[in-house]
Order: structure tokens, then sequence, then C-alpha cells
């Protein structure tokens, strides 16, 4: 079974980029996109991804304002936060909200596949 992603994230050229570094990783697809906050929610309720891609800055709903929200409609997925932010302390932030990882965009290209890949491990762990 594959890894089904939702990307949230308001900048198409993000989107697309994030789009070819999951492609490079066998056994994952992803399932939906979306361009706000509020769609974030809405998807992840609509399409029940294992893992969810979402910017902290987004129009209409920041990120770390739509996560509990996604919590709520998708209590099973892991979320990794993506951020300009190099911040210890806005990382500390994102796991207290839920998130299970958080990578810098400028890191992507070589720290998103490792986080993500933590996140489906944990995500497979039986859970109580």
């Amino acid at each position: 079974m594959s890894l089904r992603i939702l990307i949230a994230d308001d900048e198409p050229q993000v989107r697309d980029a994030l789009q070819k570094i999951i492609q490079r990783h066998g056994g994952w697809a992803v399932c939906g996109e979306a361009v706000d906050g509020v769609q974030a929610v809405e998807k992840a309720a609509e399409l029940k991804p294992d893992l969810i891609l979402l910017d902290i800055s987004m129009p209409n709903l920041d990120g770390l304002s739509a996560l509990p929200r996604i919590r709520e409609q998708c209590p099973r997925a892991g979320v990794v936060i993506l951020t300009l932010h190099e911040s210890l302390d806005m990382a500390r932030v994102s796991s207290a909200a839920g998130a299970l990882g958080y990578v810098a965009k400028s890191l992507a290209s070589t720290e998103l596949i490792p986080v993500m890949e933590s996140v489906e491990a944990a995500l497979t762990l039986p859970r109580e």
C-alpha cells in the first residue's frame, strides 16, 4: 500500500518541487493539493491522507492554526510542517501542536524524504 500525501502550500512552485521530491520515492503518491489552510482542512477531511505536508505561512488560515482542525478531521495522519523559518522554537511549537516533523524549505531537497520516512515509520507502529 502506498503512502498517500496531501501537499498544502500557497506557492505553486513549491508544490511542484515537493511533487518532484516525492516522486523520487517509490511507494508514495500525492493524493491532493491545497493552496491555503482552509482548503488543507477540507482536503484532509475529504481525502483522509496518510501524511500531510503543511506550510506554516498560508493565506486565509495559517498552517499552525489549521493543524488542530486537521488533527480533528484526520487524527491518524502524520503532519510534517514546512516553513521558511529555521527556528528551534517554531519546531517546538509545531511539535506541541501535533506535527510529527518539521522541515525548513531551504533544506527540503535533502531533509524532506528522511523526515517523511521517519513519520511513515511512526505511522506504522501499533497505536494504543
